[in-house]
């Protein structure tokens, strides 16, 4: 998934926090990957004319543990929702405005 923003820098230092590490690879001076899973990744790419209409969906094994550790980096996420009968997410804003939303979908 790519996210489109407006610097580069900006972005890739807010996902640094988001994530809880530095990009896995800067192929360009536009572009930070972060490489989540063994086929997939999120990139920051600078595009000030598409920045901030982007929705990234992640998900992750414990949500309470995901939001401290945000947290515990400076971020706050908005109150955690129910979806279905399993799922529980909340979501957060990088600086251009691309949604973020964390999903945690237990296994019954």
């Amino acid at each position: 998934m790519v996210a489109p923003v407006s610097d580069v820098e900006t972005a890739a230092a807010w996902y640094e926090r988001l994530l809880g590490r530095p990009a896995d690879a800067r192929p360009m001076p536009s572009l930070a990957d972060w490489h989540l899973t063994a086929g997939g990744w999120l990139q920051v790419f600078e595009d000030a004319g598409r920045a901030g209409a982007t929705f990234v969906n992640l998900e992750v094994p414990d949500l309470d543990k995901a939001l401290a550790g945000l947290a515990e980096r400076g971020l706050t996420a908005g109150p955690v929702q129910t979806g279905g009968e399993r799922t529980r997410l909340a979501s957060l804003e990088d600086p251009d405005g691309n949604r973020v939303t964390l999903l945690e979908n237990p296994v019954a």
